[in-house]
């Protein structure tokens, strides 16, 4: 019997709508009720409170039209991304997103004459849940779980973190949303399998295969779109209404440009969106203001149409999960629902297509993932020993090398916690110091993927290039958070750093990077060919370089007017983009070299003999 009263530990699902405290009490997982007697707080925050204090909840999401300019929303969608990373999603919200000076930074937004981060919203969101339940525990709550969408990276993971310790908690265990809900679903099943989460939230998508074998949760693979969600549904209701309004009165302009109208459509096509989940008809309209008389009715069959374009986009990354998994649709076993949105009838038949079987709706898609957070936390407590939890990393995670390619040291869909080593050494004579540029992505150009973090490992005594040995060191905990270090391997002298990035991936980014993988494939692969071969090639060139004196001075004149022409060749060779003839320029210059080679050599050994 487990006492959640005693320094409890709890799950929270920090969601883009609406957010859930949950901690398991005897065995099994409860939603705490919030100080309004309700499960769900909505995500909102106005800052409507005397002297413009925030106010979190129900309160502020009545706010939303009332007062739209200090009331903020769907923040988590701008949570550890930067001004260009927003700029899809910045139509779509009624309140001011600012840019952070010279473009560097998070991103701030407007909210009366002050600004926020998305850090500061999200833990005023995350104080309230853990007033809430102090309140329903009658004792002070310290320690939590708190769940983040499987595709969120470094950065999102990071201020998620963040915003958990200025909300006073310590976060244990950062757990993605599609595996937390996958414990739960799986707690009273017990059972062998292959589990598709199929996880669509008010602001992102997540795709996750699970093996459950014996209490074991193994994530096989995840995909994800961190920039799509059911979000996207009400701005597509929104698009049709904003162009009726105009066409009603076009002497008013676009209704989306003023803030508080532009709230007032969101919160109306949101409740249609609410409603035609269960009706089949839901009617919008406004009886006063400067769009008076504006009325229609959607259909669930007119919903669909709209929302049809938007959820395939769910597809692919369900197929490209079961491809790293090496599995088919007809192999998965189960296929359950979570979000909000997948109560929509359109959601769940996109869902029966993908993976030709009936999804299971059968557990509460608001509270699934906080109830798994809470199981989560209740096997951090050591009060669960039945259940073992296996994440891995949804992006490849490396180092830039010499000719700007990256050296993959973590591939994607690799299990977490994890570590690894490689060595390295220096490209250039003599060279004190070395650049460590931690990137993050799937294709073989560092400048196609992504940039989390550079540091310089100095203090290398000076060699001939190749001696020095660098150990890089790639550590990933629990919560998928990286520490990267360097050390040499004579002194022991060592740089290392946590990687705090100060934004996230873009939109493109996110939604393209493994299909750019692929579609790029051939391309990278001549890429990777032709700097390997440069990589190659440039120490004979130098080494030939440094010795066509002595080729004149001990090989004959034709024989040193090879070598010498062979050297240009090669130069040439290594300038142009033909990895096949530097190969063999280089092979042939080999072959020039080989009698030079030796006859350096014996010279050096009789100046030695000489000088002792």
């Amino acid at each position: 019997m487990t006492s959640p009263l005693k320094d409890p530990i709890v799950g929270i699902d920090l969601g883009t709508t609406n957010s859930l405290v949950a901690i398991v009490r005897d065995g099994k997982p409860e939603v705490l009720t919030t100080r309004e007697g309700r499960r769900l707080v909505p995500s909102v925050v106005s800052f409507s409170g005397p002297g413009g204090a925030p106010v979190v909840g129900y309160a502020a999401k009545d706010n939303k039209v009332l007062d739209a300019e200090r009331t903020v929303f769907s923040v988590k969608r701008l949570l550890g991304r930067g001004f260009e990373d927003m700029r899809s999603v910045l139509g779509g919200l009624p309140y001011e997103v600012l840019a952070p000076e010279e473009g560097k930074g998070l991103v701030r937004v407007r909210a009366g004459d002050k600004s926020y981060t998305a850090i500061d919203i999200s833990a005023m969101i995350l104080k309230e849940l853990k007033v809430s339940a102090e309140r329903a525990l009658g004792c002070p709550v310290k320690r939590a779980v708190i769940t983040v969408p499987a595709y969120f990276n470094d950065s999102q993971r990071q201020a998620t973190r963040a915003a958990g310790r200025l909300a006073g908690l310590d976060v244990l265990r950062i757990v993605n949303e599609p595996t937390a809900a996958s414990l739960a679903y799986g707690l009273d099943r017990k059972k062998q399998g292959l589990i598709a989460v199929y996880d669509l939230g008010g602001g992102t998508f997540d795709l996750s295969i699970l093996k459950l074998h014996d209490g074991i949760f193994e994530v096989l693979a995840t995909h994800g779109d961190t920039a799509l969600g059911g979000d996207d549904l009400d701005r597509a209701l929104v698009q049709v209404m904003a162009r009726e309004m105009r066409e009603m009165h076009p002497d008013h302009g676009d209704p989306l440009f003023n803030c508080q109208i532009h709230a007032a459509v969101l919160g109306q096509a949101e409740a249609a969106k609410i409603t035609l989940s269960t009706g089949d008809r839901a009617e919008v309209g406004f009886s006063s203001g400067p769009y008076a008389g504006y009325k229609r009715v959607f259909t669930r069959e007119e919903f669909e149409s709209l929302a049809r374009p938007i959820l395939e986009r769910t597809r692919e990354p369900c197929l490209l999960a079961l491809k790293d998994a090496g599995l088919k649709p007809e192999d998965i076993s189960d296929v359950v629902l979570v979000g909000g949105p997948t109560r929509l009838s359109v959601v769940q038949q996109v869902a029966r297509e993908i993976f030709g079987r009936e999804p299971d709706t059968s557990m509460h898609p608001d509270e699934v993932v906080a109830q798994g957070a809470a199981i989560q936390a209740d096997i951090l407590a050591g009060n669960n020993r039945e259940l073992l939890l296996l994440d891995v990393v949804p992006l490849s995670l490396g180092l830039e090398t010499y000719g700007g390619l990256m050296s993959v040291l973590i591939p994607r869909n690799t299990r977490i916690p994890t570590v690894a080593r490689e060595i390295f050494t220096t490209f250039a004579d003599r060279q004190t110091g070395i650049d460590i540029h931690v990137l993050q992505g799937e294709r073989e150009k560092v400048d196609e993927n992504r940039s989390l973090a550079r540091f310089k490992l100095g203090g290398i005594p000076p060699q001939p290039a190749g001696i020095p040995r660098i150990e890089v060191t790639y550590l990933i905990d629990a919560d998928g958070i990286l520490n990267v270090a360097a050390r040499d391997l004579k002194t022991g002298n060592e740089q290392s750093v946590e990687v705090r990035p100060s934004y996230g991936l873009t939109d493109d980014e996110v939604e393209s990077m493994l299909n750019a993988s692929a579609e790029h494939a051939e391309e990278d692969v001549a890429f990777r060919k032709l700097v390997e071969a440069r990589n190659d090639a440039e120490p004979v060139l130098r080494a030939t370089e440094k010795n066509l004196p002595a080729a004149a001075r001990l090989l004959p004149a034709d024989e040193a007017r090879a070598v010498e022409a062979g050297t240009a060749q090669l130069r040439e060779a290594i300038a142009g983009n033909d990895a096949d003839r530097i190969r063999q320029t280089c092979y042939q210059l080999g072959r020039l070299t080989g009698k030079l080679a030796d006859l350096v050599v014996k010279e050096a050994i009789a100046q030695s003999g000489q000088t002792r």
